[in-house]
């Protein structure tokens, strides 16, 4: 499959290679393969469960307190370990802009 046919297929995109989440262009079920590029390179992941359009997939392992990265830009921090293919959202993240506590 040429690249531009891949692209054609992708399920969610990354925009960064320093994102530890990637998101989803479509809806996804559980199980399902999702197609994504950082860079140049092509990548696979199955998703843990099902997850709806819009919202946000790990494709890196985040360590509980580790900052979640979308778009290059740090959104928040992990609540709890986040393997690749688990849904990222409010259930496992925890905003950490505007907090004198969080700052590092």
């Amino acid at each position: 499959m040429g690249k531009l046919a891949y692209e054609q297929e992708l399920t969610c995109v990354v925009m960064s290679e320093n994102d530890n989440v990637a998101t989803l262009l479509k809806d996804i079920e559980s199980g399902e393969v999702l197609r994504y590029m950082v860079g140049e390179v092509k990548q696979e992941l199955a998703a843990k469960q099902a997850i709806p359009f819009g919202h946000k997939i790990a494709i890196k392992p985040i360590q509980s307190s580790e900052h979640v990265v979308k778009y290059g830009q740090v959104i928040g921090a992990a609540s709890a370990e986040i393997t690749p293919g688990e849904h990222v959202h409010v259930h496992n993240i925890e905003g950490i802009r505007g907090r004198g506590d969080k700052v590092r």
